[in-house]
């Protein structure tokens, strides 16, 4: 049996691999976007990333305390394919996260030797570095990201200890099978999904779950942008999922 997130990427990078599958348009006339390809390459480093630099292993919590962003995605398949057990914050259930992202100062204030391991994401295209000086104790994602290689190798990929990657929403916990069986949004074969950022970092990767594995795209207009008719013809927009 193979490993869904992962195979997922190797899809992604091997089938139309520089079509764009992540478009994000955010404030400031901000437009990124990656294709299959490069995708999977933010994916790789900052699964690399985890494991070397904050000792992610099958089985670690990991608590994405984001808002519905490019690089929340990222972060969230990273945490999966390093089959950690991710939730998507703020959840209750994650109070005993050993690792904690955000975006915010406030998000990651309180970090020490006792503390899960912070780690501050700016979330700017071309940031390279956090907004701000860090906790003691906390991780500059953006400073560190890009040094990792292009191509993940798990450290523990033994039968016994891969495919424990659970993804926690506020209602229910999947297996990675149920999450890409139950919890992937319902989604046409090759559309291209326009998605508002209200909607939240849950209802995000349901998305994004759905489109991919469909062979789709996902577009991602931020909740201060309008997904005017022009946009829409842009991008080529065949499908709308919104919020509720």
């Amino acid at each position: 049996m193979g490993h869904p997130y992962r195979d997922l990427l190797t899809a992604l990078r091997s089938v139309d691999a520089t079509s764009p599958r992540l478009t994000w348009y955010g404030p400031d006339f901000e437009r990124v976007e990656l294709s299959g390809r490069v995708l999977d390459n933010w994916v790789a480093k900052t699964a690399n990333f985890l494991q070397d630099e904050v000792d992610v292993e099958p089985g670690t919590k990991v608590l994405a305390n984001m808002p519905a962003h490019w690089k929340s995605i990222v972060v969230a398949f990273a945490a999966l394919a390093c089959d950690a057990e991710l939730y998507l914050g703020p959840n209750d259930s994650a109070l005993d996260s050993e690792v904690v992202f955000g975006n915010t100062i406030q998000q990651l204030s309180g970090a020490d030797a006792s503390s899960p391991v912070m780690v501050g994401v700016a979330l700017g295209a071309l940031a390279m570095r956090f907004d701000g000086d860090l906790p003691p104790g906390a991780v500059d994602y953006n400073a560190e990201v890009r040094s990792h290689a292009d191509v993940f190798m798990p450290y523990n990929d033994s039968p016994e200890s891969t495919h424990q990657a659970r993804l926690n929403t506020a209602k229910q916990s999947y297996s990675a099978q149920e999450s890409v069986k139950d919890f992937a949004q319902e989604t046409p074969q090759g559309a291209r999904v326009l998605v508002s950022a209200s909607a939240g970092l849950e209802d995000l990767l349901a998305s994004c779950l759905g489109a991919w594995l469909a062979g789709g795209s996902i577009v991602v207009v931020h909740n201060d942008e309008a997904a005017t008719d022009r946009l829409r013809s842009s991008e080529r927009i065949t499908w709308t999922q919104l919020p509720g």
